[in-house]
C-alpha cells in the first residue's frame, strides 16, 4: 500500500499558495523557511512530480501543483472535518448569517452541508438581501456574517474568492446586436449597474435600461429570455447564456471580489467556525460558467439613453 501524504506537508503546500510566497508561508505555519523548503522537497518527491518552477525570484505552481491544490485543500477540509465530528466540546448556539440571493444559490448548499455534519448543534438563520443592505445590517447588530460583493470604497470585507465579471445575453437570441443594447440590471444604488453603464460609455455602446431588479433570478429571466444583456460573475452564468466579449463590441471587466464581513462582539468561536467553512467552500467551487463560445455583434452608437424601467421588482442579489 502506497504511504500516506503527509497533512503536514499539504497544510504548508496551502499556505505558501495561499500566501504567495515561502517566506510568507513560513510564518503562517510556525516554521523556518528552510524546514517550509524541505518540506515542498519532500512532498515532491512522495507524488515524484515538481509542484512549483522557479521563475526569476519567484515560484509559481506548475500544471502538477494546481492539480495537487484541489486535492490538498479537499485532504485538509476532510481531515478538520473528521476531527470535529469526534470532538466532544462542538458548537452550540445559533449565528445569522446575510447573502446575496444569487450567492445564496451558488455557494450555500455546499457551505450548510458541510458545516452542518460537523456542528450538529448550532441553528443557522440565513437572509438574502442586497450587500449595501447587510453591511448596514450588520453594523446595526441583527446579522454576525454576510458574505458580500467586495467594493472598498463602501465597506469593509475580507476577500475570500475571485470570479472574472461577464457580459452575458441569451444563447438563442441575438438581443445583443440592437443598435440600443437593453440592459437588465440592479437599481441605481448598484455598483454592478454603474460599472456597466461605465464601460457602455466608454465603449461608445448606446443603451437603455429595460429592466430593473435586486432579484438575480428576475435579472436572470430577462437574460434568458432574449429581452436583455447583464453582467454577472461567474457564479451566477447559467445554462443557455452566453457570454460577450470585446469582438462582440463589449468591453472587458474587472473581476468581482465576494468578501466576508464579520460583527464585532458576535460569538468568536461560532463565527471563526462557519467563515472557516465559507472560505474553504470557495476555495473548491467547480465554475458554472457557459460552455458557448461568444457570438459576434454589430457596433453601437456613440449616445447613451437610461430610460425607466419596465420592471422595478424589489428582491435581492449580490449588487
Amino acid at each position: 500500500m502506497p504511504a500516506p501524504l503527509d497533512i503536514d506537508q499539504l497544510q504548508t503546500f496551502v499556505a505558501i499558495v495561499d500566501t504567495g510566497s515561502f517566506t510568507r508561508a513560513a510564518d503562517k505555519v510556525f516554521k523556518t523557511q528552510s524546514a517550509v523548503s524541505m518540506q515542498m522537497r519532500r512532498l515532491e518527491e512522495r507524488v515524484g512530480k515538481t509542484l512549483f518552477i522557479r521563475d526569476g525570484r519567484l515560484n509559481r505552481l506548475s500544471e502538477d501543483g494546481e492539480r495537487m491544490l484541489g486535492y490538498a485543500r479537499r485532504i485538509i477540509r476532510l481531515n478538520n472535518e473528521t476531527i470535529a465530528a469526534f470532538d466532544d466540546h462542538q458548537l452550540e448556539g445559533s449565528i445569522r448569517i446575510g447573502t446575496p440571493d444569487d450567492y445564496a444559490d451558488r455557494y450555500m448548499p455546499g457551505i450548510i452541508a458541510r458545516f452542518a455534519k460537523t456542528n450538529p448543534n448550532v441553528e443557522l438563520y440565513i437572509e438574502c438581501e442586497p450587500s449595501s443592505e447587510l453591511s448596514a445590517r450588520l453594523a446595526r447588530g441583527e446579522l454576525d456574517v454576510a458574505l458580500v460583493t467586495h467594493n472598498p470604497r463602501e465597506r469593509t470585507s475580507e476577500v475570500v474568492r475571485t470570479e472574472p465579471l461577464y457580459w452575458v445575453t441569451s444563447m438563442n437570441h441575438s438581443v445583443h446586436e440592437d443598435a440600443v443594447v437593453p440592459l437588465a440590471v440592479g437599481r441605481r444604488s448598484c455598483n454592478w449597474r454603474n460599472i456597466a453603464c461605465t464601460a457602455l460609455d466608454s465603449a461608445g455602446r448606446d443603451y437603455q435600461v429595460l429592466f430593473t431588479s435586486w432579484s438575480a433570478t428576475v435579472v436572470a429571466s430577462a437574460v434568458l429570455s432574449g429581452l436583455a444583456v447583464s453582467l454577472l460573475p461567474e457564479c451566477a452564468v447559467r445554462p443557455g447564456m452566453r457570454i460577450l466579449s470585446p469582438a462582440d463590441g463589449f468591453p472587458a471587466l474587472q473581476p468581482a471580489q465576494i468578501g466576508l464581513m464579520k460583527r464585532p462582539g458576535a460569538p468568536a468561536a461560532l463565527v471563526n467556525a462557519i467563515c472557516g467553512h465559507i472560505a474553504a467552500s470557495l476555495d473548491n467551487i467547480t465554475p458554472v460558467g457557459s460552455e458557448d463560445k461568444p457570438m459576434s455583434a454589430g457596433s453601437g452608437s456613440s449616445s447613451r439613453r437610461d430610460s425607466r424601467t419596465r420592471a422595478d421588482i424589489a428582491a435581492v442579489p449580490a449588487w
